[in-house]
């Protein structure tokens, strides 16, 4: 049977590796995500269609099932792979302290967990039984990013997912977390990653290599399969053992 996948953050990195995965292997592809011209390019080659949509705000959300609706009707699985460090994009000028501190908790809950509620709850009503949920934590969840407020954005999906198991189990729905660890060709860090920084992050795995976009991919179809229906309520990780303390 021919299901109906909507992936935000589906453009670049690992969204357009999961969307690639799926529409391999048959599935109809949805993307969404803020930016039209980078959904335009990533959606052709996949015949995927696409809904350009800020996933921080309940109109965009809106717009993305509007759109499923259209076009397909309903939906088999839903991966809210959208986010990102706001810390590591323009804070606005000036901002120090609490001022500072503020600003970037709302940034990043908006950033990661509301792109996400607002994705599952929006498309909830269209979700078929038997359906996949997947969202995208951090093994930041787990050790900590610094500010703090990235991390613990991340760590709020995991009782999300597991409250949304024992909501729609009975329907054979799953709902499940990622949590990758440091993940290669992606946008998340920007300019920013230096080659010292680079080799730390390597040297702290067990497999010495960095994770890539198509690690995660295998992962999400797997979850996302029909295989994986006694799966959920879990939070897994793929960081290569890169656990926090060693």
């Amino acid at each position: 049977m021919t299901r109906t996948a909507v992936i935000s953050g589906g453009g670049t990195g690992i969204g357009l590796a999961i969307a690639e995965r799926l529409a391999a292997q048959g599935d109809r592809v949805v993307l969404t995500g803020r930016r039209e011209h980078v959904l335009a390019e990533a959606a052709k080659p996949l015949g995927a269609t696409y809904v350009a949509a800020d996933l921080a705000t309940v109109e965009g959300a809106r717009a993305v099932a509007a759109h499923v609706t259209e076009h397909h009707g309903s939906v088999d699985v839903i991966v809210a792979n959208a986010g990102g460090n706001a810390a590591r994009r323009a804070v606005p000028e000036g901002l120090t302290g609490l001022d500072r501190a503020s600003w970037e908790w709302d940034a990043n809950l908006r950033l990661n967990v509301l792109t996400a509620v607002h994705l599952v709850e929006g498309l909830k009503p269209l979700l078929g039984d038997g359906g996949r949920i997947v969202l995208f934590s951090s093994i930041a969840a787990y050790r900590g990013s610094g500010s703090g407020s990235y991390a613990g954005a991340k760590a709020a999906l995991h009782p999300y997912a597991i409250d949304l198991s024992g909501e729609l189990g009975p329907r054979g729905v799953t709902a499940n977390v990622i949590a990758p660890g440091y993940i290669e060709d992606t946008e998340f860090f920007g300019t920013t990653m230096s080659p010292e920084r680079r080799a730390t992050l390597i040297d702290q795995t067990d497999d010495k290599r960095p994770g890539t976009p198509g690690d995660i991919a295998a992962l999400t179809a797997w979850l996302a399969s029909p295989e994986a229906g006694h799966v959920t309520a879990q939070i897994i990780q793929s960081n290569g053992g890169a656990l926090a303390g060693r």
